[in-house]
């Protein structure tokens, strides 16, 4: 998520939001658009038979971690970059036809890693990484209890990182699934342990059930969508010190604007479908970014918009299916708002795993 100068910033970027009114600003339709698109590296797994990828992590030798996905990346305290990771397997872990995890053994619902690299050019290393299971699920996989548990989205808040993660119930047909609830947890030992936070809970019918964090003006903003990938995009915020006080989260109506602890008054601010968002404020273009995948097309996309409360571009693809079968996530790697770059992880089902993928970017 990084960390963030505003000066006058705010007053361009938010400015609409205390109101109900959108601002003429002339540069509304200034889009920022994707090109250049490569996969740098593998992140996670063991190189397969015929794969020239680089593949710095090694992590079924180094951290019993074969198979995973997901890759949501944030910045800590200290400067470092963690990234969590969903369901994970162990070295036994190996490509099957039908994709995902088969049969591999010690199945955990979440991993950790660190990284201290400041060079994404040939490829993300990771420090080390925390292997054990982070957020604890009971994997009760007939469809009646935790299932496993997914993080969705992360941040860092005055030195303590926060995790939100769904339990998901069950997985139902390809892009849906159910939940029992999402919740946020907390680490204080830099990502070494992990407890669940009373006072935020999202039901199984909340747009909120996953979400993306950005960081901007002593606030959280948070766009959400239902569980799956077929719904719509709404967006909240709260106090950075508020984050563990869900009474005084603000949802975004188009009419009245923020309503304080009113979710069931929020309006869609992207149509569906989107699923597995990624969020960050560009300042370089002084736009915000937005990427998710469009389950319909079969791609992972890009949408900027000068607020987000405003008017979204539309979709700029940044990866297809159709070059990578299987792909989700599309969760930009921080640390480069600054630049004409963006960085982000992608995950492919067939080969159940994690890539690096760069873009280039123009105005």
């Amino acid at each position: 998520m990084g960390k963030y100068k505003f000066f006058g910033l705010m007053a361009i970027i938010c400015s609409a939001c205390s109101s109900g009114r959108a601002l003429l600003d002339p540069q509304e339709k200034i889009d920022v658009s994707p090109y250049g698109i490569v996969r740098i590296a593998r992140v996670t797994g063991r190189t397969l038979p015929g794969e020239t990828l680089p593949n710095p992590n090694q992590t079924d030798e180094r951290y019993d971690v074969g198979g995973t996905d997901l890759g949501i990346a944030w910045q800590m305290e200290d400067g470092k970059i963690a990234l969590v990771f969903g369901d994970t397997y162990g070295k036994d872990w190996k490509p099957s036809g039908a994709g995902g995890p088969g049969a591999a053994g010690n199945w955990r619902s979440n991993v950790l890693a660190i990284s201290k690299d400041c060079n994404l050019e040939d490829g993300l290393s990771f420090s080390h990484m925390v292997s054990k299971e982070l957020i604890p699920s009971a994997h009760v996989t007939n469809g009646t209890g935790s299932h496993t548990a997914i993080p969705t989205a992360a941040v860092n808040i005055d030195g303590v990182d926060y995790v939100h993660c769904m339990d998901v119930r069950k997985w139902a047909e390809p892009g849906s699934w159910l939940t029992n609830y999402s919740a946020i947890y907390q680490s204080v030992d830099h990502g070494e342990n992990w407890t669940r936070c009373a006072g935020v809970h999202f039901t199984e019918f909340s747009n909120f059930a996953q979400v993306a964090y950005a960081k901007m003006g002593g606030y959280v903003y948070m766009t959400g969508t239902a569980s799956g990938r077929r719904g719509a995009v709404y967006l909240a915020r709260f106090k950075s010190a508020d984050i563990l006080h869900q009474e005084r989260y603000e949802y975004w109506n188009k009419a009245a604007g923020w309503q304080i602890n009113r979710e069931d008054q929020a309006d869609p601010i992207i149509s569906a479908p989107a699923g597995e968002l990624s969020m960050v404020y560009y300042r370089k273009y002084k736009r915000w970014f937005i990427t998710y995948l469009n389950e319909d097309k079969h791609e992972l996309v890009l949408r900027t918009a000068r607020r987000l409360n405003g008017v979204w571009s539309s979709e700029h693809c940044l990866a297809s299916a159709a070059d990578y079968p299987g792909l989700y996530g599309a969760f930009i790697y921080p640390g480069y708002e600054d630049t004409d770059e963006i960085f982000f992880l992608m995950s492919m089902w067939q080969p159940y795993n994690v890539f690096l993928m760069k873009a280039r970017l123009k105005q």
